[in-house]
């Protein structure tokens, strides 16, 4: 069999397509035969690397990409400052430990949460996104479709969930047990990510069965990480700036 056959059976495309031109350029230079073989293979295992990450950003279903490097860290609430290097090192992630980012809109949680949610996907790991209304919404869809026990499974299975916007719904007694179960299959053996613009002592507003937030608060502040990350909001502060810049504009 040809070097084409053999690579489209062993479906190494790369391999395939740089294998002319890395073949005229270990002639031209002199390449050993080690080299040679060395500079495919690491060529295509680059290459499956990358595919391997994009994949895993899409099914993480982030609703936009934003990067830990974009975040402005001075303009960050004091409560995060100190814990961001620990965070960033995923050790979290390894550990099985959660986190719960809290304070009022616009201080940047859901950022930090994807963030890290994409240094996660790059580091091999997998990850799900979704809002809690969303995933409340799906809990359900699930159970009335008798599939729930296979969204069950593959719930466990992620490296990290982020429960993005807790707190901005209400949900009745049905939907905060069935949040409470699912998040419960994680406890103590996967990591998780809560953004909430809540306190705990507020949680009771969302899910009125007092038992049932208490519960809850217990299973995910477990060994967590809880940042909070209350400040002026970072929208309202860009807000400001570019007001500020139309009224220089204005006086010139």
């Amino acid at each position: 069999m040809s070097v084409s056959a053999l690579t489209r059976e062993l479906h190494m495309r790369t391999v395939r397509n740089l294998y002319d031109q890395y073949l005229e350029q270990a002639k031209a230079e002199g390449w050993d035969y080690e080299k040679f073989l060395r500079s495919l293979l690491q060529a295509e295992y680059e290459q499956r690397l990358q595919n391997s990450q994009q994949k895993r950003l899409k099914t993480a279903g982030f609703p936009q990409y934003k990067y830990l490097e974009d975040l402005d860290r001075n303009e960050l609430p004091k409560g995060v400052k100190p814990r961001l290097s620990e965070l960033e090192s995923l050790d979290f992630v390894r550990q099985g430990h959660n986190v719960v980012l809290y304070g009022n809109p616009g201080t940047g949680k859901t950022h930090l949460a994807i963030g890290l949610g994409i240094e996660a996907c790059k580091n091999r790991m997998s990850v799900m996104f979704t809002s809690v209304p969303h995933l409340i919404t799906q809990i359900k869809e699930c159970r009335s479709q008798r599939t729930l026990h296979a969204l069950e499974t593959r719930f466990k299975r992620y490296d990290l969930v982020i429960c993005d916007e807790f707190g901005y719904m209400a949900c009745d007694k049905e939907g905060g047990e069935l949040l409470f179960n699912h998040l419960s299959l994680r406890t103590d053996t996967k990591s998780t990510i809560i953004t909430t613009n809540l306190s705990f002592d507020r949680w009771g507003e969302i899910i009125k069965d007092k038992i049932l937030v208490n519960a809850l608060v217990d299973r995910l502040t477990h060994n967590a990480y809880l940042i909070n990350m209350n400040g002026e909001s970072y929208r309202l502060k860009e807000t400001k700036k570019f007001n500020q810049k139309l009224l220089q504009k204005d006086e010139k």
